[in-house]
């Protein structure tokens, strides 16, 4: 099948968009997206639920990233739409965290500066971006200098200023992906922690795409579970445990029994 030309596509405000349920915060319509002539997504459609946790798993290759890459406005659509509460993604201020955080913070930048540049992006004075830094600074307990630069920090310090700055200018919506991959234990239950309490503070809605499917059960509200390519939608696990959930969460029989039913449909598409 060729991919579909975007010049034969009506525009997105022509399209009609079927709402989703109510509390919906991202709705996805036929979402098209080819790669080598092949389809990744092919007239996808998904809800996402305002103020959730949703964590993204599935098969290698399925487009886990890519999915929220698009939703997030880094990769193009082929067609479809992708609405924020109604609105486009230019209309809407989102947070990215990416995997390779030594990629992403600008080297020739003090950690602080870092932290600093959405703000300042956004024109704020200099007393608002001092007083938004030191509420970030509070919320995760940094204890490390800041106003050195991001290759003279550890990893986990440096995954903490970009999370740090992805939250700076109050995101309506939270991208993550993979961000704990490349931390070690210790420095991930730290993460782990204070995204739950900048969660319980703000009920930001986040996206979070994992490879570990433990880490993606734990953190969700929902577990968004995918299928092989031309990708679709396994199931839509939801996990509400309460927050904040600790190391005693691994072993409660909710937990057990939702990462055992993620695992079943993980195991189930892989098989297919």
């Amino acid at each position: 099948m060729r991919p579909i030309d975007p010049s034969l596509v009506a525009p997105e405000a022509a399209l009609p968009i079927r709402p989703g349920p109510p509390g919906t915060h991202i709705t996805i319509r036929g979402l098209n997206k080819y790669f080598a002539g092949k389809p990744l997504y092919q007239n996808f459609d998904l809800d996402i639920p305002k103020g959730k946790i949703v964590s993204v798993f599935g098969p290698n290759g399925c487009g886990k990233s890519t999915l929220i890459n698009m939703i997030a406005g880094l990769i193009p659509i082929d067609s479809g739409s992708i609405l924020f509460d109604g609105k486009s993604r230019a209309q809407t201020k989102v947070g990215y965290v990416f995997q390779n955080y030594r990629e992403a913070l600008f080297p020739w930048q003090r950690t602080i500066d870092n932290i600093a540049y959405p703000l300042k992006l956004e024109g704020q004075s200099s007393a608002q971006v001092a007083r938004r830094v030191a509420e970030l600074v509070a919320s995760f307990d940094v204890k490390f200098d800041l106003h050195r630069y991001p290759y003279e920090l550890s990893g986990g310090q440096q995954q903490t200023a970009s999370i740090m700055r992805a939250l700076a200018p109050g995101p309506e919506v939270l991208f993550l992906d993979e961000p704990f991959s490349a931390l070690d234990f210790e420095m991930t239950l730290f993460i782990r922690e204070k995204l739950q309490e900048v969660f319980l503070q703000t009920a930001t809605t986040m996206v979070l795409v994992s490879h570990d499917l433990e880490e993606a059960v734990y953190l969700a509200d929902r577990v968004l579970l995918l299928t092989k390519r031309p990708t679709r939608v396994a199931e839509i696990l939801s996990y509400d445990d309460p927050r904040p959930r600790t190391t005693d969460t691994l072993s409660a029989p909710s937990f057990i029994r939702t990462k055992a039913e993620s695992l079943a449909i993980f195991q189930r598409e892989v098989r297919r």
